[in-house]
């Protein structure tokens, strides 16, 4: 069996969309949900959450807590409900489900024929929300729809959306060694995860999510304990060729990672490994010369190891 972790992480994530809806917000319409000072497109980390679990369940085939589960009138399962399917017993939970070992939760449990109670489980695994290092455009479409509005009719159904023609969104996350120990969250969930969050972003098929890809995965893996650098997605910054709202693609910009190899290499004494993969088509440059990214991270002086999946 893998081991607890040991060591502390730090994931920076990069991902974009282009003509989609990469997290609509159900209270504004199902809008792509902007910051209306900023311009920059928002994504909550229970987005990438859902994404890294149904990776987890549908293609690797693991056991996980939340997801839905209807009965033959749709009527859908509760967390009380999904509880008793593992005889309310908390360790069988961890045990076999392996969201709760990342990204912890409540469950319910049952102290007697007359009282339920809950253990709450804090994931050592964390999201902030994922935000775009760019302003965005938000552009409504119409269509017209296959069939009728209604039975007997000639005209059409009309369908209305709002998507964004691209948007570069960026998410930053720490794997946090010492919450590790109360999920038993071990060094194989941590590659599961990764796997997941790269492949499940690219896996995504629905109509609105099926133009997503992922760019940029690093995970920087510390050999001091109690210690991480601290919002490294802050650290790569977007050159764009054109003006913000105006990019539909990975050749209207560069990423610079001038900032981020010298957080990273002024703290090298303390980091294990860095673990990358990098899609192809993103261009990147250091000290304004374009480099991949071998070159880049082997500026930072640390060992590094290329994700394979």
């Amino acid at each position: 069996m893998s081991e607890i972790i040991k060591n502390r992480s730090e994931i920076v994530f990069l991902y974009d969309v282009r003509d989609g809806n990469p997290n609509g917000d159900p209270a504004d319409g199902n809008k792509p949900r902007i910051d209306e000072t900023s311009g920059i497109n928002i994504v909550t980390d229970v987005r990438l959450k859902r994404t890294i679990r149904d990776y987890i369940n549908k293609v690797k085939g693991h056991e996980i807590f939340v997801k839905k589960i209807e009965d033959l009138e749709g009527i859908i399962q509760t967390s009380k409900q999904r509880a008793q399917d593992f005889q309310n017993d908390p360790d069988k939970i961890l045990s076999e489900c392996v969201d709760v070992r990342m990204f912890g939760g409540t469950i319910p449990i049952k102290i007697s024929d007359k009282k339920d109670g809950s253990i709450t489980f804090t994931g050592p695994v964390q999201f902030s929300m994922g935000r775009s290092l760019h302003r965005v455009e938000l552009k409504h479409v119409k269509g017209t729809g296959a069939f009728a509005s209604s039975e007997g009719k000639k005209q059409q159904t009309f369908r209305e959306e709002w998507i964004l023609p691209y948007s570069l969104i960026s998410f930053y996350g720490v794997i946090n060694e010492n919450g590790a120990e109360d999920t038993q969250l071990t060094e194989e969930d941590v590659k599961l995860l990764v796997e997941s969050i790269w492949n499940g972003t690219n896996d995504l098929l629905t109509r609105s999510k099926m133009v997503h890809r992922s760019r940029v995965l690093l995970q920087i893996i510390y050999q001091e304990k109690n210690f991480h650098v601290g919002e490294l997605d802050k650290k790569i910054k977007m050159k764009a060729k054109v003006e913000d709202e105006k990019i539909r693609g990975t050749d209207d910009y560069t990423l610079e990672f001038d900032n981020f190899v010298e957080a990273i290499k002024n703290n090298k004494e303390k980091v294990k490994i860095i673990r990358y993969k990098v899609d192809d088509s993103i261009n990147l440059e250091f000290n304004g010369d374009k480099k991949t990214i071998e070159e880049i991270l082997k500026l930072t002086e640390c060992e590094l190891e290329e994700l394979k999946f």
